[in-house]
């Protein structure tokens, strides 16, 4: 069989097999397709040390250039299909596994020489060699398996309706940075020659175009009508597959106020300023709104500070339950709390705020002789100001014209559509 061939077959075994898989997945489970894709690490870091073939325009590795090829557009095709929180589980496993049996190997040295066996002799260099190539190619995988990703996720603005040569781009991007540095590690362990550097590139670009075509041929054939997930900012896509996002929630339930179970000023200190700068990279408007509980010092004199405190709870339970999932809750000051909302725009904050207004005045009529009601001012970057400082100062100058209007109001760069109901009327 020519060199060729070979290369052509492995690939098309490689991906009908793992893409077989992937297919099943729903019908045997994840597992099975995550311990197929895992398994093969081993075989190609180590064809990728030592088995190599001479085609016209060079030395190359079947090891390089199918299965490492091949196993990242499996992960792209991973990512295609299901989101950056699922495919993450396999680039991280790939790295954690990987890692652990160069520490069992390098564990192995402790004992000295191996006993011999007739007719058989260990061969601990190449072992060490695997060792030293594992880790390097390791890490290498982790990089390329994110930055592929983001790549893909990149080129969505510029091809948004060709998944096949977004997929080949990024593929042929990643194999190239890839080849030169695995190239490098593989010459200075094993003195690999140079030709193969040009050799796998070559062979590496045209496993590129082959893995699109497949990945393109799969969605077309066999899900043609599951739509791709919408497109994200890159930095979400990142947060998540690299756990920022988890990172951001340990502290966000460690940063929380103990009475209303807001998140702290101290959070909000720390996520405010990085909110707007992701928002102004990815071209997005964040608002902010900031509220506090008319008259709350005379229900803290008139009914005492333990019904005060239950209507400190009340007030941002129902203010939780008029915002989105991703927006977030800040108890700013005593009485006074702030909502940070990441992409809303001005008239979106408005409306929510209006409901938040709402929901406390109907919810909280009915709980407390009382009567509470809130004022809130809402501001909107990058329009009302540059800076977190500036757009809690807008804002909070919006909270005190809504004070000076009668309280029981929003008020922002337009007016709040009222919608009142009967208990407001009555009021």
């Amino acid at each position: 069989m020519s060199g060729t061939a070979l290369l052509l077959t492995q690939a098309l075994l490689y991906f009908g097999v793992m893409a077989a898989l992937f297919r099943l997945r729903r019908l045997l489970g994840l597992g099975v397709f995550l311990c197929a894709l895992g398994v093969m690490h081993f075989l190609e870091t180590y064809l990728a040390a030592v088995f190599f073939i001479e085609l016209p325009f060079g030395l190359l590795s079947p090891g390089s250039t199918v299965l490492f090829s091949g196993k990242l557009a499996i992960i792209l095709l991973f990512y295609i299909r299901e989101d950056a929180e699922t495919v993450r589980q396999p680039i991280y496993g790939l790295l954690i596994g990987n890692f652990l049996m160069v520490a069992l190997v390098a564990t192995l040295q402790l004992y000295g020489p191996p006993v011999s066996l007739p007719g058989y002799n260990s061969d601990l260099t190449l072992i060490n060699q695997m060792g030293v190539l594992m880790i390097w190619g390791t890490t290498l995988l982790f990089v390329d398996a994110i930055a592929l990703i983001l790549i893909y996720e990149k080129l969505r603005s510029l091809l948004p309706t060709s998944v096949v040569l977004r997929s080949c781009i990024s593929l042929g991007l990643i194999l190239s940075f890839d080849q030169v540095a695995f190239f490098t590690g593989l010459h200075v362990v094993t003195g690999t020659p140079l030709s193969a550097l040009t050799g796998g590139w070559v062979a590496k670009m045209g496993a590129a175009v082959v893995y699109a075509a497949l990945i393109g041929l799969y969605l077309a054939l066999l899900e043609r009508d599951a739509a791709e997930p919408s497109a994200q900012p890159l930095s979400d896509t990142f947060y998540k597959l690299t756990y920022r996002h988890k990172y951001e929630e340990l502290l966000d339930r460690s940063g929380q106020d103990v009475l209303t179970g807001a998140l702290t000023r101290e959070r909000f200190e720390a996520l405010g300023q990085p909110t707007l700068a992701r928002s102004l990279a990815a071209g997005h408007k964040t608002s902010l709104a900031i509220f506090d509980i008319d008259h709350f010092k005379s229900i803290n004199d008139r009914y005492g500070h333990v019904a005060g405190d239950e209507v400190l709870r009340r007030v941002v339970d129902c203010a939780r339950a008029e915002i989105r999932g991703d927006d977030r809750v800040f108890r700013y000051g005593g009485e006074e709390f702030v909502v940070l909302c990441e992409n809303m725009t001005h008239d979106a904050a408005l409306a929510a705020a209006e409901r938040m207004r709402i929901a406390v005045s109907q919810t909280l009529a009915r709980e407390f002789e009382a009567e509470p009601t809130i004022s809130i001012g809402v501001a909107t970057f990058p329009d009302d100001a540059a800076s977190i400082r500036g757009l809690v100062a807008h804002a909070d100058a919006h909270l005190y014209e809504a004070k000076r209007q009668g309280r029981n109001r929003v008020v922002g760069n337009r007016p709040a559509r009222m919608a009142e109901t009967g208990q407001d009327r009555a009021r």
